[in-house]
């Protein structure tokens, strides 16, 4: 697989109320390759989104440099070619969608891109059926449940073929059920080879991940796969973090002189666990 985000010493400043300079990034490095699943978790103002921000060249970096798939992202002439690697869901399903009927907003990116009619209908059938909404192509999406809603998101930039899907807490308003779907459909296409950037603050749904990153007061603090992550319950939790309940009920069980393996970060992994 090939590094499709390299960013080096990346910094990040805006300005305070009171003229000086605050930092939301700072000396962030960090490499992603073509095809995996990076969820990125913290407590609020720890510089998550501002990241996530960077990745399609929303903003640019104050020092260091965020290269996509090669591309510097403070180029002018590279940022629409960044943009189509690289595809951006949001918090709120209901401010991404432009349209009144489903289909003709998931055409709604590649109209922009001057894509031909022919091609924009096969991207849209594509996109649909690979969130699992093609029964729903002529629907209006007021009619739809926020689950469904940010699977048309989805849709929407998957037809603007990226390389890669950068998710900022794309199921932080959405039922239990809803963010299932967003999930089960974020793990298919990640399946399919699409890279995924998943911010999240559920931290059931990070551990679907390859890797997890920790980000502390715009720094990373941590990174590895779930179960190197999620087994420090102490460390996260004295940073504001919630862990996974299986990990915290292994590491309590563990106290208690229970040998039970670190790694326990699942259900499934602590019944197994359990009764052998």
């Amino acid at each position: 697989m090939g590094e499709l985000i390299y960013i080096e010493n990346l910094r990040h400043t805006y300005p305070g109320h009171d003229g000086q300079e605050v930092a939301a990034l700072t000396d962030i490095n960090l490499t992603v390759k073509q095809g995996e699943f990076v969820a990125v978790i913290g407590t609020n103002g720890s510089g998550k989104s501002t990241l996530a921000k960077h990745l399609n060249a929303l903003i640019l970096p104050t020092a260091g440099k965020c290269l996509i798939a090669g591309m510097d992202t403070t180029d002018p002439a590279k940022v629409w070619d960044i943009r189509q690697q690289v595809g951006m869901v949001f918090q709120n399903p209901d401010n991404q969608i432009v349209a009144a009927v489903v289909e003709e907003d998931v055409a709604f990116g590649p109209e922009n891109l001057g894509v031909p009619p022919v091609e924009i209908s096969r991207r849209v059938t594509e996109a649909l059926s690979l969130v699992n909404m093609e029964d729903y192509r002529h629907h209006g999406p007021h009619l739809l449940s926020g689950g469904q809603k940010q699977r048309v998101a989805i849709a929407g930039v998957l037809a603007m073929r990226p390389k890669c899907l950068v998710l900022d807490e794309p199921t932080a308003m959405l039922d239990p059920r809803g963010r299932q779907e967003v999930l089960e459909t974020v793990c298919r296409l990640n399946q399919e080879g699409i890279t995924v950037i998943y911010i999240t603050h559920f931290m059931e749904e990070a551990v679907a991940a390859h890797r997890v990153v920790v980000m502390e007061q715009g720094k990373i603090v941590m990174q590895g796969t779930p179960a190197t992550v999620f087994c420090q319950v102490e460390k996260l939790k004295a940073m504001g973090l919630d862990v996974p309940v299986s990990a915290e009920v292994a590491d309590c069980l563990r106290r208690q002189g229970f040998p039970l393996a670190d790694d326990i970060i699942s259900d499934e992994q602590l019944v197994v666990a359990l009764c052998p």
